[in-house]
């Protein structure tokens, strides 16, 4: 396993999305103004999280993001491993080489353990327990989406005085009473 930026953003995407699970389908676009993430990088990420159901869009107006299972069902491991490529996430990288050399054995199970604790660590934390720290942190989560509108709405027309002449003939009459 291997804790990358990639890993974190998911993390905190994912943790965003699970904030605002009543709200409705969250978009990429919100996700990626509260959490300053590129959107394009927010597209490849929930991408790979869609693939592995951990979260469903939704198209067209009122679209978005939302979680593919309860956010208590859902563990921080589960959204390292669906983002990390599978060559970089195996449990074991040093399988094949356990006995080419007997002296360097000590070093690789040390890693292999320490990547074990690692993996058994997040797999114990769900996301519900971070959405949890966060509302205990005093993190505000608005009630409803914040949605654009397509087309503003006219003004209505304020009614203007006019005080210049409308005719030719008018304007000369107004300079003739002038003189």
């Amino acid at each position: 396993m291997r804790l990358t930026t990639k890993g974190r953003f998911a993390v905190t995407a994912m943790i965003d999305v699970a904030l605002r699970v009543r709200t409705g389908p969250v978009t990429l676009s919100a996700i990626s103004q509260r959490q300053h993430i590129s959107l394009s990088y927010l597209e490849q990420l929930f991408g790979k999280l869609r693939r592995h159901k951990l979260v469903e869009s939704t198209r067209g107006p009122g679209g978005g993001y939302s979680l593919g299972r309860k956010a208590s069902d859902i563990t921080v491991a589960d959204i390292i491993f669906s983002i990390e490529d599978a060559a970089g996430s195996g449990a074991d990288s040093t399988d094949g080489h356990a006995g080419e050399h007997a002296g360097r054995c000590v070093p690789d199970e040390l890693w292999a353990t320490v990547n074990r604790r690692a993996v058994e660590f997040l797999d114990s934390v769900t996301l519900q327990s971070l959405v949890d720290d966060q509302i205990a942190k005093g993190v505000e989560v608005e009630n409803a989406p914040a949605r654009k509108r397509l087309f503003a709405r006219p003004a209505a027309p304020k009614p203007m005085k006019v005080t210049a002449p409308n005719s030719v003939f008018a304007l000369g009459r107004i300079a003739l009473a002038k003189r």
